[in-house]
């Protein structure tokens, strides 16, 4: 099955569509639609339709969310193209979850030899205006990134300079702590008990206060 490798982490990856800006991409084989809808209980007669007047022979639909990972007639429609072959859409949202993995897809229909065309933007890779746009494209994202890395690496300094503590907050404060061994010293108390008067779990408990292995 298909895969185009594209993960949450992802988002932060540099992306590139190599080659000749001017160089088309794809042509002189197949035109193939692809079309998805958000929910089952829209139509996708509209897209089908517009698919079928540009020519494609052939189409495949999904019909669920664009961030749900699992589109699997996506999938089948990336593994059924050959070299060649031009991937057809009705507009650029119908095809990817977000900026990053429209490119990265197209990227790597550029990588097979295919082509890409969107008709509502009026895309076309197989051609040098099309090409040249998803280099911009390309350009944008890795921008993107870039501001992304530095906003994150600049919020993790001035956090440092302020003494804050960074990562994820301990599961027990102090006071808890002090509360729970305060607990320990009575004998009707057990780690169940105190676990729920806390408002912890008893395996929590266990890692913040060790001695209370004793109580059982």
């Amino acid at each position: 099955m298909y895969d185009s490798g594209v993960t949450d982490t992802d988002a932060l990856e540099p992306l590139s569509l190599d080659g000749d800006a001017l160089d088309p991409i794809g042509g002189g084989g197949a035109l193939i639609g692809y079309a998805r809808v958000s929910t089952r209980d829209q139509n996708l007669d509209r897209q089908t339709r517009a698919l079928k007047a540009a020519g494609c022979k052939k189409t495949f639909a999904d019909k669920k969310s664009g961030r749900d990972a699992e589109r699997e007639q996506l999938s089948a429609c990336l593994d059924y193209m050959r070299a060649g072959d031009t991937l057809v859409v009705a507009s650029l949202d119908r095809l990817g979850r977000s900026l990053q993995d429209l490119i990265s897809i197209v990227a790597d229909l550029r990588r097979r030899g295919i082509g890409f065309r969107s008709l509502h933007e009026a895309l076309d890779t197989t051609t040098p205006g099309g090409r040249l746009v998803f280099h911009v494209f390309a350009a944008l994202a890795e921008f993107i990134r870039e501001l992304i890395v530095d906003g994150t690496h600049e919020g993790l300094a001035a956090a440092r300079a302020r003494g804050q503590r960074l990562g994820r907050p301990p599961a027990m404060s102090e006071e808890q702590i002090r509360q729970a061994r305060a607990l320990l010293t009575r004998p009707d108390e057990s780690v169940s008990s105190i676990a729920r008067l806390l408002g912890v779990s008893r395996t929590t408990l266990y890692k913040y206060i060790p001695e209370l292995t004793a109580k059982g």
